[in-house]
């Protein structure tokens, strides 16, 4: 029993929902607590105001970091109180303040996390200002330095926890990073099943759209790790969370391998038991990432039980016997049948034992490379200075621009919260505003979703914020439900949007019942629920929107661009040897990140009307493509400083110097296609030269077990050849003439 709870606890306390409630409840409680003691309970709700815009800023961060980002947030969060206090006396000066920082913070979103997150919580508490003035300076007056004071105590807070448990979010950030990281090797280990009649498109696009979810964690991972990383040598525990950082970095490459067609592999070995082999190592790898996954999270060693070594040595002794197989038809016609399915076998076993190596030390210490040590260096994404965030923003000003489009969309829909405010006389009216601002999102599905989240969690805080008045009428029992329900709203707000609204409602409504101001309050929170989630829906559809169809041009662009560096990048490697420094992972990096946008804009695009989305079968097969193609990329990663690698030769070089042009051109195209809304996509010269240097280059020959690396690199170049001219003629079809929305610029 103690050791059960011993275990959830430890769970708990390293689950980054959790400790940011935790936060949240102390400085609530505390807050509460010091207005009780001094008699201020009229006072408090500015203060627990301010807590709230203090928290909605914060991102993962080491305390330094974190206290950059609280000291900008106070000074944001002044220049917003004067704003109100000067403005407060003309309603329509105070309502275009705010659509000019609206549109002011929305392009600061370019700029990254920290800067959006300060700049959503600075919008948030122009609001609360205003709201808490009630018109007039006096009221702006009062209630500015009660907000700022409970701003500069949350940060207060939010600093001294990130000094004393700065370990925690790395752990979290590594622990769910493993644990997707294990779903997608379960996925892939679908498409080694040799039955007849599978669905290995459907199962691609699957792996496809995963793959989103797993880039994702690989980056909030490296986020964690890159804000904590000091100028001198970091600590051993961050050293050895960057060694399981890389370890997870050395899986997704191998994992996202394919040496070649599974339906082939299939074919070739449906009367053996070795792809079911090959298929049990990865179920039994998934099952160790999810172990370590657990590991990790509670700080305990991982329990392997020798099963997947297990599983390998039997798939070695599989192979073994196809080898067998194969030298008994020598000289025959099955021979050479067999020969390219079993260099692709060797391939994907030893790939398999590699991965298994990397599961084996992923909890260990820093480990020393191949040559001479690791290379821990992160390429750090944000602004290095004022003149760079300049160039960032300025960037964003053109007619394209998804921040400046959602800044435009966001200020037009403030301004018709506030005219509607005005005209109904509302006194609750800036909880139009407020959830206008909440739902709001650069994208459309993002903010059909949110809203409806919002709507729900509305109705369900508002049912037990009034159950809870009833049932529980004491002042201190009250007091106490809502610094809990401050606690689930930051707890919850990135993962479960419905609870954590509810929780945020029912937090207001004692707040104000406690000020004695309950009257009506129930109803008007929800009329203006309704109205504001009414005005972001129509503004997501008629200003500005940000249709996937249209964006999709330039996003297959950049996938097409950044595979072509990952190819550079792999062949430097194979002309240098292997070694998993920057350059090489950043360009690792950069393809699965455009490949992960693709995914995600494919995603998005199924949510959107169905007269706006376009071609959706042509991108829906050109995402898969260029994914299987990214695979084979990868495979050739996997493969360098292999025992037989060798430098590349001449032919193998040709070929992917013409792939390389190849993928420079449809790029190119797509991004005229992308200016000259759905402009035409050619079909020569690439794929031809493509076709071409294909028939010259030929099968690679027949090979023995112990398949030379440059035979191995020319297979896989000959299967991304193949797949280029599929890719284009998908474009292609994209770019054919359409009607409807999608159709027009």
């Amino acid at each position: 029993m103690d050791e059960s709870w011993k275990s959830s606890w430890q769970r708990a306390r390293n689950h980054e929902g959790f400790t940011r409630g935790a936060r949240a409840f102390c400085a609530l409680a505390a807050v509460l607590a010091w207005g009780w003691w001094a008699g201020w309970q009229a006072e408090l709700m500015p203060v627990l105001l301010g807590v709230i815009a203090s928290a909605l800023t914060e991102t993962d961060d080491s305390w330094r970091g974190r206290l950059r980002a609280q000291l900008l947030a106070l000074g944001c969060f002044g220049l917003m109180a004067l704003a109100v206090w000067a403005t407060v006396a003309w309603p329509w000066a105070l309502m275009g303040v705010l659509a000019l920082s609206a549109l002011g913070f929305s392009l600061l979103g370019a700029l990254g996390e920290r800067c959006r997150a300060v700049a959503f919580g600075s919008l948030v508490l122009f609001i609360y200002a205003a709201l808490a003035a009630h018109t007039s300076r006096a009221g702006a007056a009062q209630a500015a330095p009660l907000m700022l004071a409970g701003a500069a105590w949350y940060g207060l807070v939010s600093v001294a926890w990130a000094g004393a448990m700065p370990r925690a979010p790395v752990r979290f950030r590594l622990a769910r990073l493993y644990a997707v990281l294990g779903e997608y090797l379960r996925l892939k280990a679908l498409l080694l099943e040799p039955v007849r009649g599978v669905d290995l498109e459907r199962r691609r696009m699957a792996l496809a759209l995963h793959n989103g979810r797993v880039v994702d964690a690989l980056n909030a991972a490296k986020e964690s790790l890159m804000s904590r990383m000091g100028r001198g040598q970091p600590p051993a525990w961050l050293q050895a969370a960057m060694h399981q950082y890389l370890a997870a970095q050395d899986v997704h490459e191998r994992v996202s391998s394919s040496h070649e067609h599974y339906d082939l592999l299939a074919t070739a070995f449906f009367h053996s038991d070795v792809l079911y082999r090959c298929q049990r190592v990865l179920t039994l790898l998934g099952e160790q990432a999810l172990r370590l996954s657990l590991a990790i999270q509670q700080q305990s060693p991982p329990q392997h039980g020798g099963m997947t070594s297990r599983a390998i040595e039997d798939l070695q002794a599989a192979i073994a016997h196809q080898d067998g197989i194969a030298a008994d038809l020598a000289g025959t016609e099955g021979a050479a049948s067999m020969a390219r399915p079993l260099r692709s076998l060797h391939a994907l076993g030893n790939n398999l034992a590699a991965m298994a190596a990397v599961f084996a030390t992923a909890l260990g210490g820093a480990a020393a490379g191949e040559h001479g040590g690791v290379d821990h260096a992160l390429f750090d994404r944000e602004p290095r200075s004022l003149r760079d965030a300049w160039g960032r923003v300025r960037a964003q000003l053109h007619a394209q621009s998804p921040w400046l489009r959602h800044g435009v969309r966001l200020a037009l829909s403030l301004l018709a919260g506030f005219g509607l405010m005005q005209a109904t006389s509302d006194p609750h009216g800036y909880w139009i505003l407020l959830t206008i601002v909440f739902v709001s999102q650069p994208q459309y599905a993002a903010t059909q979703t949110r809203l409806m989240q919002r709507a729900k969690g509305t109705a369900i805080g508002l049912a037990l914020g009034w159950a809870a008045i009833q049932l529980f009428p004491g002042a201190l029992v009250q007091a106490a439900l809502l610094v809990f329900a401050g606690a689930v709203f930051f707890g919850a707000r990135h993962t479960r949007y419905v609870l954590a609204t509810a929780a945020v409602t029912t937090l207001l409504l004692l707040g104000f019942h406690q000020m004695g101001m309950a009257q009506g309050v129930i109803l008007a929170r929800l009329l203006d629920t309704a109205a504001g989630c009414l005005i972001a829906a129509a503004a997501a559809w008629l200003v500005l929107p940000h249709w996937q169809s249209r964006q999709w041009p330039r996003l297959a662009a950049q996938v097409l661009q950044t595979q072509a560096l990952y190819l550079r990048a792999i062949l430097a490697q194979y002309h240098s040897g292997k070694h998993d420094h920057l350059e090489y992972r950043l360009a690792r990096r950069n393809a699965h990140n455009a490949d992960a946008a693709l995914s995600n804009s494919y995603s998005a695009m199924l949510k959107e009307p169905r007269g706006v989305r376009g071609n959706v079968e042509a991108v829906a097969n050109f995402l898969r493509l260029s994914h299987t193609q990214l695979n084979y990329l990868s495979a050739l990663g996997a493969q360098r400083g292999g025992a037989d690698a060798s430098p590349v030769d001449a032919r193998a070089q040709e070929m992917a110097s013409a792939l390389l042009a190849s993928l420079q051109q449809l790029a190119g195209q797509l991004e005229q296609a992308q200016q000259q809304a759905r402009g035409r996509i050619s079909r020569a010269p690439a794929a031809p030269a493509v076709a071409q240097v294909l028939q010259e280059f030929g099968e690679p020959a027949a090979a023995p077990p112990a398949v030379p690396a440059h035979s191995l690199m020319a297979a896989q170049l000959a299967l991304v050849g193949k797949v280029f001219p599929q890719l284009q003629e998908q474009a292609r079809q994209w770019a054919e003439p359409q009607r409807g929305p999608a159709a027009q610029p």
